[in-house]
């Protein structure tokens, strides 16, 4: 297998829902060994991932968080967007598994404000989702909702028929889970209608969310119906392991007494509890012994209920006690994975190039500087000519030179406003903000950095070709309004200023009114 088809099958393990995990993780181990002999670094990154995913799936949250870690630290070292954006939308499925739905929310967050272009259409779509899913666990269906609406409008609009069956069905879940049993029989029947529309076959999954929202809506004979195909589907093996069918049955079973079809779902609680006991599937079986108590009360057999409500009380306290234990264990195990998820949190707001903060820092910070800092001044730095030092020279030459005018920007400004910090916007622009500093020093600063950037001995880097830079500089109270957008144009407007004049200086809005100010060498006009 080439490096290309290899990229090509890795896409459609990362771009399709996964039924069997299993089988996948054997398939992805082999892409990964494949990936190794290429020596293609990207390759065997995403294969990596890939794997953490279906380790996950799999039931292996300690192995998935370990091999995520490694994945993601790769991503961040060698700024890829893309494989830090699939990393976060794993990082949250994990930590919802682990229970902390704080933290599934903010990677579901980060997996979304990390996409670009490259994005394909499943991940858009996905990755939505998943904030969507998030903001539901974390009890906030309220916002969930118009992110469930917007995934489905965005799914519809891409034509990405079968993740939209997802995108339905996971919102028909959150709703049922918070007893809006209504709300999600309406998205419950969009979701059927779209499938048999575009002809696409339900996941037992699916058809058991479907199932219960019946079951909550008093449909009981549908139900019966929908978790029979549930199950013959199941069957097939193509889309669950063998563990699913207790939980099936045990729908199943729920449907048949609201039917009073005792018999029917006496036979059905009696083949789950079978496989609840041989697969040790100790939270299911808690509440097959709820639903024997219930029918036990069904058919009138009081006693016989009494003592199984005593039993799944025992059995539920049990489990209870056992998952707190795990919790702290994993708690524990997990210390030291934390640590390193927080490490990663700061780097994905740097910049991997030149270690300084980057726009994402930048738009979480600059607002509030703004509004409680009334000498905040900012400056925007472009590099002059650098397409030429690429052109030229080389691109790993342009990187060098923007490594050292960041180390350059960063020093000089630190020295002399320590609160303030530097970013790199993109390309060779960069932004420069110092707290509680008047236009006028800080244009006297910033000239002095451009005079050490163009003072700089550059000639091992560039041979002859100078590095020189041009700076525009904005105070808050000359923005229009107090916002970052409106600070940021005028900053860019003396920046166009400064390169109009002839590049190589500092433009500033602190001369007569309509008439810039500008700086080069010692000389101000």
């Amino acid at each position: 297998m080439s490096a290309k088809e290899l990229s090509a099958a890795l896409l459609e393990i990362e771009d399709r829902r996964i039924g069997n995990a299993e089988a996948a993780l054997a398939l992805v181990t082999e892409f990964e060994a494949r990936a190794m002999e290429l020596g293609d670094d990207t390759l065997v990154a995403r294969a990596r991932l890939c794997r953490a995913y279906l380790l996950m799936r799999a039931g292996d949250v300690a192995g998935a968080a370990q091999r995520l870690d490694d994945s993601y630290a790769w991503a961040v070292e060698h700024g890829d967007r893309s494989l830090q954006a699939r990393a976060h939308v794993t990082w949250s499925y994990v930590q919802r598994l682990r229970g902390d739905f704080a933290k599934s929310l903010e990677h579901a967050l980060n997996s979304v404000e990390l996409l670009d272009e490259t994005a394909t259409p499943y991940m858009r779509v996905r990755h939505h989702m998943k904030l969507a899913d998030a903001l539901a666990d974390s009890g906030a269906l309220d916002a969930a909702r118009p992110r469930f609406r917007q995934t489905e409008e965005l799914a519809r609009e891409l034509e990405m028929w079968e993740p939209l069956t997802d995108v339905l069905n996971n919102w028909a879940y959150s709703e049922y889970l918070v007893g809006e049993f209504a709300r999600a029989q309406e998205v419950a029947r969009r979701l059927q209608e779209h499938a048999e529309t575009h002809g696409i076959e339900l996941a037992t999954f699916t058809l058991d969310t479907i199932g219960a929202i019946q079951i909550s809506n008093g449909l009981y004979a549908e139900a019966e119906q929908t978790m029979l195909a549930c199950i013959e589907l199941h069957h097939t093996g193509h889309y669950d392991g063998a563990e699913y069918l207790a939980e099936y049955l045990l729908t199943l079973a729920r449907a048949q007494r609201g039917m009073d079809a005792t018999d029917r779902a006496q036979a059905s609680l009696d083949t789950s509890r079978k496989l609840c006991v041989e697969r040790e599937l100790h939270e299911v079986l808690v509440r097959v012994h709820q639903e024997q108590a219930e029918l036990h009360a069904a058919r009138g057999e009081i006693h016989e209920a009494f003592a199984m409500h005593k039993v799944f009380h025992d059995a539920y306290e049990k489990l209870r006690s056992k998952q707190h234990e795990a919790q702290a264990q994993t708690i524990f195990e997990s210390a030291e994975v934390r640590e390193e998820a927080e490490r990663f949190r700061e780097q994905a707001r740097r910049d991997p190039l030149t270690g300084l903060r980057n726009r994402r820092y930048v738009d979480e910070e600059l607002p509030a500087l703004i509004a409680a800092d009334q000498e905040l001044t900012v400056a925007i730095v472009d590099l002059d000519h650098f397409k030429r030092i690429n052109d030229q020279l080389s691109h790993d030459a342009g990187d060098r030179v923007l490594i050292q005018v960041a180390k350059l920007l960063e020093t000089e400004l630190l020295a002399a406003t320590p609160d303030g910090f530097v970013a790199r916007l993109g390309g060779e622009e960069f932004l420069l903000v110092l707290p509680a500093t008047a236009v006028a020093a800080a244009a006297d600063q910033l000239d002095r950095m451009r005079q050490t950037v163009r003072g700089y001995a550059w000639a091992e880097l560039t041979g002859t070709l100078p590095v020189t830079i041009s700076i525009g500089v904005a105070g808050v109270h000359e923005a229009p309004d107090r916002s970052q957008p409106a600070l940021l144009s005028t900053a860019d407007r003396n920046l166009y200023i400064a390169k109009h004049a002839g590049r190589d200086r500092v433009a500033s809005s602190q001369g007569r009114k309509g008439h810039n100010r500008t700086y080069r060498d010692l000389d101000a006009a």
